[in-house]
């Protein structure tokens, strides 16, 4: 017997630790070289596994385990013969005509390692569901659980059939559910939890607030959204002149694009303002990089690229490094008025809210407007309150005249 080892690589320079969060592969199962076998959890990231050669995969950490860089994860014995199906083109999508025969109509059955394992894809949809393999039948080559299996085993646990007792006789009492689960955090909940704590406790962070009148963004991208999205095939969003502003006001104010580093403080002559992007596994901060040079364009192109792998678990650990200011968005959840925490080692962040229609007095008169609340909190140790009530007054200024914006005042 030949036995590859398969330890956690060295991911990054400040991760030390990560969670195997999900087995792509069956323990016993025979993988490919280069084949994916698990998936890791850092604390910025969800990294794919690949295997280091071909063989049967043994497993040796579970899925939930916190592992160091080094640590033993699973075992493939290269001396294991491949099955007649099992090679790099066997997960190739067969024919629609093929697949739905082998699918649907239950193939002759051998007892083997095969006998009542899901395919990967049918694993997937089973974690997703909750559904126990062991309860599920298969109806593929060798008694395997297909694809189709799995989503008609999910969608039965999900939809039960009534008893017709139930459905026809009300109940006499309301039953009130005391139920409780215990789950463990995701490495990224319990890292973004203990970077929170640790803002609020290292730092003498204050909130200032202003409210911006949207007339003229508004107007403005009602007038020029068509030629924009025609020549550079994205819309413009508040986000990209949000940022932009942000960018311009950095320039001028520097202390608050800049940090402390023990007893120096580090002054940056760029604006890498990180983008706040809510995911399913928790709040990630990408930057984009040197926006006070960025086209709105360019700045809405990154911001939609760094949402979309956000969102998918793609990004990798170069795109979640750096930022020097940050911008969180509570309004697209419906918020009014919220204090965000400072994303260390910055040294501020802004907050922007719901727009609401609300009245306020124009010259005199009593209008209508689109208004949003502005929240920066920020670092008073190295940032006056003096400096914070300026700069978002400057802020504030360039949205509500977007032609100083544009201008570069």
């Amino acid at each position: 017997m030949s036995i590859v080892e398969m330890k956690v690589p060295t991911i990054g320079e400040s991760i030390t630790e990560v969670t195997l969060s999900q087995w792509l592969k069956q323990d016993g199962e025979y993988v490919n070289l280069d084949e994916p076998i698990c998936e890791f959890e850092s604390d910025k990231a969800t990294l794919e596994f690949p295997a280091e050669a071909a063989g049967k995969l043994i497993y040796v950490a579970g899925e939930g385990d916190d592992l160091e860089i080094g640590a033993l994860v699973a075992k493939i014995d290269t001396s294991a013969a491949a099955p007649a199906n099992s090679s790099p083109q066997a997960e190739t999508p067969a024919p629609a005509e093929q697949e739905t025969k082998e699918e649907n109509t239950p193939q002759p059955q051998t007892a083997n390692y095969a006998t009542g394992h899901p395919s990967p894809a049918a694993g997937k949809i089973l974690r997703e569901g909750n559904v126990n393999p062991g309860n599920v039948s298969g109806t593929g080559k060798d008694g395997r659980i297909t694809k189709e299996d799995a989503q008609k085993a999910v969608q039965t646990k999900s939809s039960p059939a009534p008893s017709p007792e139930v459905a026809s006789v009300p109940s006499p009492t309301t039953s009130f559910s005391r139920g409780t689960r215990r789950e463990k955090m995701s490495r990224m909940r319990r890292t973004i939890a203990s970077r929170l704590v640790a803002a609020k406790n290292e730092t003498a962070m204050l909130t200032t607030f202003n409210e911006v009148d949207l007339s003229k963004i508004q107007a403005l991208r009602k007038q020029v959204q068509e030629e924009f999205v025609e020549k550079y095939g994205v819309k413009l969003g508040y986000m990209s002149l949000f940022a932009k502003a942000c960018a311009s006001a950095l320039m001028q104010y520097p202390e608050v694009n800049a940090q402390i580093d023990g007893n120096e403080v580090i002054y940056h002559d760029y604006a890498d303002i990180s983008i706040a992007i809510s995911t399913p596994t928790g709040l990630v901060v990408p930057p984009v990089h040197n926006v006070e040079s960025l086209h709105f364009a360019d700045i809405e192109k990154k911001i939609k690229e760094l949402a979309i792998k956000a969102r998918e678990g793609t990004l990798t650990l170069d795109e979640m490094k750096g930022g020097t200011f940050t911008i969180t968005n509570g309004g697209v959840f419906g918020s009014m008025m919220s204090t965000p925490i400072i994303n260390r080692p910055q040294s501020a962040i802004l907050g922007m809210h719901s727009i609401m229609q609300r009245p306020v007095n124009v010259d005199g008169e009593v209008k209508i407007r689109p208004m949003m609340y502005l929240a920066m909190s920020y670092d008073h140790r190295i940032i006056d309150g003096s400096s914070s009530v300026t700069f978002l007054v400057k802020v504030k200024e360039l949205l509500e005249d977007p032609t100083r914006l544009l201008m570069g005042l």
